[in-house]
């Protein structure tokens, strides 16, 4: 029987890639046989996954056997197994799967609903403020939503959806121009803004902070609470800004929605009253924020620090032992199993091609072809970013991209007299914004354009002015911030 996850032409690709790489092209001088072929390996795998060869967990169990088969990081079959697997023993990896898990339970309890209706029902009164109320409910789901899929597509777009159908909106009447069209958009334009600004608001942050950490030998690695202090002031910026300018773009026909705030209350009526379990789930996401922001550390010093993941493990337990969420809950979760997975195989591959010095000599050539343009410091970095940030054009996997590319253009960037913590968090940044620009960006954006409120041109146009946007949001404002946090 034919294995119909399995898609033969891009699996076909995918091979002839790795193995053009492998045995063609000849290993460059200063570049070791056993980096060479591991790179093969990854860049094949990244082939892969953009062309959806298999699932991407399938894929990364393929390359973890191969790692291991083929010795490249170690000759010792033990030794090198042991190396294959060693990327489910990064804890930022857990701490992704185990936020994923937690934050099931905004969906099984209602309480991700009942805050989108909550501030549509205060700001409900014209379009642009339900454009607002959108945006601030994805602001407060984020730091507890590891995925910006089940965020933006899972949560909020079918509460954007239910506001549309009540106004009359909706593609198949053709009248998505009303209001439909303009909520789509800020429904999905707030998901990479928000995913920008906490560690744990997309799952590919963390992937960043370990990317970092590598080229920097550790020196910069960043904390839960530092990357929101940085992202904070340039997200609120961002996120204030982006309603405004989809207005500009597509301006919804209807402007006056009182209905909207009536809507929102009889959902609101029919969730009824808050439940204990969605207090309690509060309760746990308050206490997970504490943690997470290092307030115990502040307060009683070093002694009282307390690990992300651990943090997260503890909000967990408390949910099982609440029966907020269940073991079945925490089974059923496949997109958490699934990205565990595959986080550690990337992370892994990723940290060997770093060890064995390829990452370095990636970042070496592009430094050597910048530096032939004559560009100071800031015009290279400034072409680096510009070229990291629209080359997911090419990319459908913002995880495939950040493992193929940050972390070579971090250490160019580095290299190139860039300050490397500025650098680090506009690039950190830059990952999330990248999801702006194509209905196949990042796992929500399917999601939102399949439901037929834009057109792909319309889409695409919105998405490349809102890059700009945001870059330049986090270029300007983003830079003086950290001028006054003292990152540069």
């Amino acid at each position: 029987m034919a294995n119909e996850s399995l898609k033969i032409v891009p699996a076909c690709v995918a091979v002839g890639i790795a193995l053009v790489i492998w045995f063609v092209i000849p290993v460059p001088a200063g570049v070791s046989a056993n980096a060479w072929h591991l790179l093969a390996m990854f860049i094949g795998t990244i082939a892969a996954i953009i062309g959806k060869a298999m699932p991407i967990g399938a894929l990364a169990m393929i390359a973890i056997a191969l790692v291991a088969i083929t010795g490249v990081t170690n000759a010792k079959p033990s030794a090198a197994i042991a190396d294959a697997l060693s990327g489910f023993s990064n804890s930022l990896i857990w701490l992704i799967g185990i936020s994923i898990m937690i934050s099931r339970g905004l969906i099984k309890t209602g309480l991700g609903a009942r805050i989108g209706y909550y501030f549509i029902s205060l700001f409900g009164r014209k379009t642009i403020g339900i454009g607002y109320a959108l945006s601030i409910s994805e602001l407060i789901l984020a730091p507890v939503t590891p995925s910006n899929t089940a965020r933006g597509g899972g949560i909020m777009h079918p509460i954007m959806r239910s506001i549309a159908h009540s106004f009359g909106s909706s593609p198949e009447q053709g009248t998505s121009g009303k209001i439909g069209r303009y909520l789509a958009l800020v429904n999905y334009h707030s998901n990479p803004i928000t995913s920008a600004m906490f560690i744990t608001a997309t799952a590919p942050n963390p992937l960043v902070v370990k990317l970092i950490a590598d080229a920097t030998g550790a020196q910069i690695s960043l904390s839960w609470g530092t990357w929101a202090l940085a992202m904070l002031l340039p997200g609120l910026v961002a996120i204030l800004l982006m309603p405004l300018v989809i207005a500009w773009i597509y301006p919804p026909e209807i402007k006056n929605t009182e209905n909207a705030r009536d809507f929102a209350n009889a959902k609101l009526h029919e969730l009824g009253a808050v439940h204990p379990n969605e207090k309690i789930l509060l309760g746990v996401f308050g206490f997970l924020l504490f943690l997470w922001a290092g307030i115990p550390e502040m307060i009683g010093g070093a002694a009282y620090a307390v690990d992300a993941t651990t943090a997260a493990i503890c909000g967990l337990a408390l949910l099982l032992l609440t029966g907020v969420l269940s073991w079945d809950d925490i089974l059923a979760e496949k997109s958490a199993w699934d990205t565990i997975t595959w986080f550690a195989a990337l992370v892994m591959m990723a940290s060997f091609l770093n060890k064995l010095g390829l990452v370095a000599w990636l970042s070496s050539s592009l430094q050597t072809g910048i530096l032939q343009l004559g560009l100071n410091w800031v015009g290279a970095t400034t072409l680096l970013v510009l070229v990291y940030l629209y080359s997911h054009y090419m990319f459908a996997s913002t995880t495939a991209h950040i493992t193929a590319m940050f972390g070579a253009f971090y250490a160019a960037g580095i290299a190139l007299g860039a300050p490397p913590m500025a650098f680090a968090l506009l690039l950190a940044a830059v990952s999330s914004i990248m999801m702006t620009l194509t209905h196949y960006a990042t796992g929500t954006s399917p999601i939102i354009f399949g439901s037929g409120y834009t057109t792909l041109g319309q889409w695409w146009i919105a998405g490349l002015v809102m890059s700009v946007v945001n870059l330049l949001v986090w270029l300007i404002v983003g830079g003086i911030w950290w001028k006054l946090l003292g990152y540069w």
